[in-house]
């Protein structure tokens, strides 16, 4: 039988079909497994993370309209590169330069290292990030601190960032949601800004390989840079990262179930403990 062939377009497909129907499926197995029991805020939770999913997906894709998740998709591409930097240090390589663009995407110029291992840090690095704000995000407690990292590293993504009007306003912009969800509702809808920024950071790769099949952007993906040194085609390697990325957030919501039982009330008034907010 003739091998089947697919184009960059359907591999793109592909990886974001992943996205949407792998995860569901991984997360209802691992709940039946352990016998965990999905309560009411927790619901909720799940519910708001698949309209993430596909809300990302859209806005990601439409030009202009992307300039929404702009100050957002810095961050994710800076956890991204910042993965890379830290396992070429890590493997005796030296880091030259950081560059962050929501247009370009991001680079880490590196001499050194083991690259097989850094050129896969980089999606496997955003992934297990988003898996922590993601089960962060089923807590309203977790994610003030969480919040308080995510602020710090807004504000150095302006040091490798592109310096122009928009990123500096959109971040600063970014850094004042984090701050003004504090005082609403006892800090309740922080959580959700955390949990956007998982699911975004979760899902990273699908989303960088399709702009690298679709859109083409200037810095190539991980994957296309991988296959070149190691064989195999881009699209292959995006859709195994791409599955692997899908892996990680379900380990995260399945973490955050356990983890966090608690209602909503039960929530704001351990996070009163906290930092407190009217």
């Amino acid at each position: 039988m003739a091998p089947i062939l697919y184009t960059r377009h359907e591999l793109a497909y592909l990886a974001r079909r992943a996205a949407i129907t792998v995860g569901p499926a991984l997360v209802r197995h691992q709940l039946t497994t352990r016998g965990l029991t999905v309560r009411g805020a927790q619901g909720v939770t799940l519910g708001v993370i698949a309209a993430y999913v596909v809300i990302i997906a859209i806005l990601w894709n439409i030009p202009y309209v992307r300039y929404v998740l702009w100050p957002f998709k810095m961050l994710v591409i800076a956890f991204h590169e910042f993965s890379h930097a830290i396992t070429a240090c890590c493997t005796s390589g030296r880091v030259e330069s950081i560059s962050l663009d929501p247009h370009e995407g991001g680079v880490t110029h590196m001499r050194g290292g083991i690259s097989a291992i850094t050129l896969s840090a980089g999606y496997l690095g955003s992934s297990v990030i988003g898996m922590l704000l993601t089960f962060c995000g089923f807590d309203i407690l977790a994610s003030k601190v969480a919040s308080i990292v995510l602020g710090v590293c807004f504000l150095l993504t302006l040091w490798w960032g592109k310096k122009d009007w928009l990123t500096i306003v959109t971040i600063l912009l970014a850094v004042g949601l984090l701050v003004g969800f504090w005082f609403i509702a006892h800090a309740e809808p922080l959580r959700f800004l955390v949990l956007f920024i998982g699911v975004m950071s979760s899902l990273y790769s699908v989303w960088d390989i399709c702009d690298d099949l679709i859109f083409r952007k200037v810095n190539s993906s991980d994957a296309s840079q991988f296959a070149k040194r190691y064989g195999g085609s881009s699209q292959c390697w995006g859709v195994i990262w791409s599955i692997v990325s899908v892996m990680f957030m379900a380990a995260g919501i399945v973490a955050g179930i356990a983890a966090f039982p608690e209602s909503s009330a039960q929530q704001e008034k351990d996070s009163e403990h906290f930092a407190p907010t009217v």
